[in-house]
């Protein structure tokens, strides 16, 4: 029976998020999103969960399968699971683009080598495809011309996840029950149930 929220689950998914950062959780940053290809077949991946302008987002290169699964208005599954809280969230996400600027404001932030890897998609061999062995990979990426300074290549891309569906799965309950809630989106705000676990 849904009834209005006591709470948002989004922004208690961003709070969670922080506290397993602070228990330094290897997978407070992380998520899985599924999509599913032109020939109805589902794919996941483990992507970069991030929060920008107070929204959700992942980011990855245009030249990806995944990317091509993912127009915009796209509705995506994504699963973030926080193990140092016992805390599992499902979400469904309606997608749009984020701005190029801050794609690649943002792009600015990851490490040395995921920004290696964005410009040997766009100039070299798209993400995914087949190479003949690691030790190519790896003497392909050293060979890069890189533009100095280091920016994002026009293939860097990122999608900003709006959650229309959110369902939080709390294992930590004292008496062996799983608190399993389910919260939709609607015009009056966030309504919840409680289900089964």
């Amino acid at each position: 029976m849904l009834r209005p929220a006591s709470i948002d689950p989004v922004a208690q998914l961003r709070a969670e998020r922080i506290s397993a950062r602070d228990n330094e959780d290897p997978c407070a940053s992380l998520c899985t999103v599924a999509s599913v290809d032109r020939d109805g077949l589902p794919h996941a991946r483990t992507l970069v969960l991030r929060d920008v302008e107070e929204q959700l987002a992942i980011f990855g290169n245009r030249t990806s399968p995944k990317w091509q699964q993912m127009p915009e208005g796209t509705v995506v599954a994504v699963v973030v699971w926080l193990p140092s809280l016992s805390l599992q969230y499902r979400l469904r996400c309606t997608t749009r683009p984020v701005a190029d600027h801050v794609v690649h404001a943002s792009w600015q932030l990851r490490p040395a080598t995921p920004k290696k890897l964005d410009w040997l998609y766009t100039h070299h061999q798209p993400q995914s495809t087949p190479v003949t062995d690691r030790a190519a990979l790896l003497s392909l990426l050293e060979s890069l011309d890189l533009p100095e300074p280091l920016i994002a290549p026009d293939t860097a891309a990122g999608l900003f996840l709006t959650p229309q569906v959110v369902e939080r799965l709390d294992l930590n309950q004292p008496d062996g029950v799983h608190d399993r809630r389910h919260f939709e989106r609607t015009d009056r705000g966030w309504l919840e149930s409680v289900l089964v676990p």
